[in-house]
């Protein structure tokens, strides 16, 4: 009698770096043990999967990249789906689910996701499964994991709708009525829920077994308890809290389910060569330009606790690098010296470090799609490989923990590997590896009997990614001339690193200038030494820029590192008030704050030469830890602090300025910083609308009574802006009332967000 036909899923994806693709080959391989056939392939094979003619159940997993463009392997599918010409009902037969990706370091979080999602829904389409919104800032597996987890009840609840005659049989038997599609709740996961989700019925009964059981190539459950000597040596001595190397009870006793081992793609090589490359920066291309430091210039003293750098970069032999105050452009750095011989060395490699790397795809691999990473160019050197294409520094991925414990050859090192990649230890993992930023040497330091080799490397370590800065400057006031300002990164010492280390870049170009640098107060003369040249790209944007319209107010929100793009508008402005003198220009306010006024004030002399020539109208600035002044603004009985004090000392002008004048509202700074800064106005709001754009760099826009209030917000780190949520509430004519709210896209599920987000309401309707 012949077999039955396994039911079909299509999976599709659009990866850039590797991650959504490796997610949706973990489904279609998963849909097996689901009794499911799954046909892979990415979005742009059209000849391989003809949306328009699909019956069955599909599954996007796509990430972002660059301003929010999609991946390469998605580009032509969304411009398909852009069409104009598509009537609204071309995909009304198709069902499908999407897990979008992201990062909230980079602008425009998830658009490929939100816009693919947006044209299905506008041509048809039916989702049978809540979108999922991962953030690779604090830890894909946040959200990933649990949407993973109710994919199959979903997608058997599809097939049953979709085909009243089809019947799905899984491990417990369970059916689905027909003409049932689950309601599928995603719940939202802040970064301080560690417990892990709740296990299947089935995982259940497996995790409560008594019998110690072996970890499988296809994951599962792995050995109960340790055997009794072993963990008497590992208990011997050792503290009762958890580190990287070592765990506590109940983890160290409990029976793990641990994720499929990835399995291998590459075959990886290396050849001896007559000549040795020599190691000069990134590979050329048509937008990467190598330009001189002219000026380095440390901002804060000594006693700071953090170090401010300002540099200043010589373009005027580079005129496609042309910028706009706002703009932001990409710093090329390399991997540290150090760092890579280490790595060479722990990996038994530093003989052979300037072979020929080749590599090329493993015969009968069984990674649905596999590919040569495209960043991996051919004819380098293995040194040339780990400083320019691999990030090193990179997090190790849960992913990377399972396949690394294939290689340890310590049981209780091996034991911890799994134990850290598991459900069960995603808080060890969160707290000494994703929020400790533990770099791969780290993790091997802490597990010495590990050895993974070369090919397992180059499958898990990500590209080496550019870090972009925002422009400092206007080409208008320093022609030839392109200015940033970067806070020197520190990562203190935790339990999986004894000596705390610097940024990847941060810590690069300080050690780069260290010698030339011009420190606070001193002559600028001083300086003989030749700087060097970096690698730079430009990054232009359309939503961070100094309004067209010269009378529009200015309200500019900069705590520390964050005045730097208010720097480069405020010297526009000043130079179009000098193109420009009869010309009604817009009153301009900024707000800083710092820590002492002494030690880390940026930009003070520039700042106190605007107020003093008029271009600058308002500077109200603060500092945390100085003693108050007898002469200090005064607010709720005490002086300013913060900037959120200044901003709610001064709300009311504010707010005029927004309603009747149609000002414009910048933020820039770190995420906590931001959120801080916005409560205070949303407090005082009152009127029709208030809403919070979702947006990397800040958009302008007039407002006026009769129109909505436009607060807009962006925060950044060192590898760039973060990206925030979009919301709106509606008013009604009572003061603090809320009457709506109406999230107009999704919301990122970020703690420090959330916080903020409730505290508005809190106030709101208080």
């Amino acid at each position: 009698m012949p077999s039955k036909a396994k039911p079909r899923i299509v999976v599709l994806y659009g990866s850039q770096k590797g991650q959504a693709q490796s997610i949706a080959e973990g489904i279609a391989a998963e849909a097996e043990e689901h009794g499911l056939l799954a046909e892979l392939s990415c979005l742009d094979q059209k000849d391989k999967d003809n949306l328009e003619n699909e019956k069955s159940p599909v599954v996007f997993v796509v990430s972002t990249t660059g301003n929010g463009e999609p991946p390469d392997n998605a580009l032509q599918f969304v411009r398909h789906i852009k069409m104009k010409t598509l009537s609204p009902i071309h995909y009304k037969h198709l069902h499908y689910a999407l897990l979008a990706l992201g990062n909230t370091n980079y602008e425009n979080f998830c658009n490929c996701g939100k816009t693919i999602e947006r044209r299905l829904q506008e041509l048809g389409a039916q989702k049978f499964y809540a979108t999922g919104y991962a953030d690779d800032g604090v830890g894909l597996e946040l959200v990933v994991e649990p949407w993973l987890e109710g994919l199959w009840k979903a997608v058997k609840g599809a097939l049953t709708n979709m085909t009243s005659n089809l019947s799905i049989k899984d491990d417990s038997e369970r059916t689905l009525p027909d003409g049932l599609i689950p309601d599928v709740q995603i719940d939202l996961l802040s970064l301080t829920d560690h417990q892990s989700p709740e296990l299947e019925p089935e995982c259940a009964s497996m995790c409560s077994a008594s019998a110690t059981q072996a970890v499988s190539p296809s994951g599962g459950v792995v050995s109960l308890t340790p055997p009794a000597q072993e963990t008497q040596n590992m208990h011997l001595g050792a503290s009762n809290a958890t580190s990287l190397s070592h765990s506590v009870s109940p983890l160290s006793d409990a029976s793990l389910n641990v994720p499929a081992l990835p399995p291998p793609f590459l075959e990886v090589s290396l050849q001896e060569v007559d000549t040795v490359d020599e190691i000069s920066g990134p590979l050329k291309s048509e937008t990467l330009n190598e330009v001189p430091i002219s000026r380095a210039v440390r901002l804060t003293t000594g006693e700071s606790v953090k170090t401010a750098i300002f540099l200043e970069l010589d373009i005027s032999a580079y005129p496609m690098l042309a910028y706009q105050p706002g703009d932001s452009f990409d710093v090329f750095c390399p991997n540290r010296a150090s760092e890579v011989k280490q790595l060479l060395k722990r990996v038994g490699l530093e003989d052979q470090k300037n072979h020929h790397v080749h590599v090329s795809l493993l015969k009968n691999t069984k990674k649905r799609g596999a590919q040569v990473p495209p960043y991996i160019p051919q004819n380098i050197s293995l040194l040339y490989l780990l400083t320019w294409c691999l990030e090193i520094r990179s997090v190790p991925k849960k992913a990377f923990l399972r396949a690394l414990a294939e290689h340890t050859t310590d049981s209780m090192q091996r034991r911890r590997l799994l134990e850290l990649c598991s459900k069960q230890g995603t808080a060890d993992y969160n707290l000494h590896v994703r929020e400790s930023s533990l770099s791969l040497l780290e993790l091997l330091a802490a597990f010495p009997s590990s050895l993974p080799p070369l090919s397992l490397l180059v499958e898990h370590l990500p590209k080496l990614q550019p870090r972009p800065y925002s422009a400092a400057s206007s080409c208008l006031q320093h022609p030839g001339k392109l200015n940033f300002v970067l806070n020197v990164v520190e990562f203190p010492e935790c339990s999986g690193r004894p000596v705390g280390r610097r940024g990847l870049c941060t810590g690069w170009l300080f050690d780069l200038v260290n010698d030339a640098l011009v420190l606070p107060g001193a002559a600028e003369t001083q300086c003989h030494m030749p700087l060097p040249r970096i690698h730079v790209s430009l990054r232009p944007n359309c939503f961070f820029r100094h309004p067209p319209d010269l009378s529009a107010p200015l309200i500019m929100v900069g705590p520390g590192t964050g005045v730097a793009p208010f720097i480069g508008f405020l010297q526009q402005r000043e130079k179009q008030r000098q193109q420009n003198p009869d010309a009604v220009f817009g009153e301009t306010w900024l707000f800083f704050g710092c820590r002492y006024r002494d030690r880390d004030y940026l930009f003070r002399e520039e700042l106190e030469g605007f107020v003093s020539r008029g271009t600058l109208d308002h500077l109200k600035v603060c500092f945390s830890r100085d003693e108050p002044k007898e002469d200090d603004a005064v607010v709720s009985g005490r002086p300013p602090r913060y900037v959120q004090h200044n901003l709610l000392l001064h709300s009311h002008k504010i707010i005029n300025i927004w309603l009747k004048h149609k000002g414009c509202l910048y933020v820039c700074g770190c995420d906590c910083e931001c959120d801080c800064c916005l409560s205070p106005c949303a407090m005082q709001l009152g009127g029709n609308q208030f809403r919070v754009y979702s947006a990397s760099y800040p958009m302008t826009a007039g407002v006026c009574s009769s129109t909505p209030v436009t607060l807009v917000r962006i925060s950044g780190s060192e590898n760039g802006w973060m990206d925030v949520r979009c919301m709106t509430l509606q008013w009604n004519l009572q003061p603090r009332r809320l009457l709506k709210m109406n999230f107009t896209q999704s919301i990122i599920q970020s703690n420090s967000s959330q916080i903020w987000l409730h505290s508005v309401l809190q106030n709101v309707l208080a």
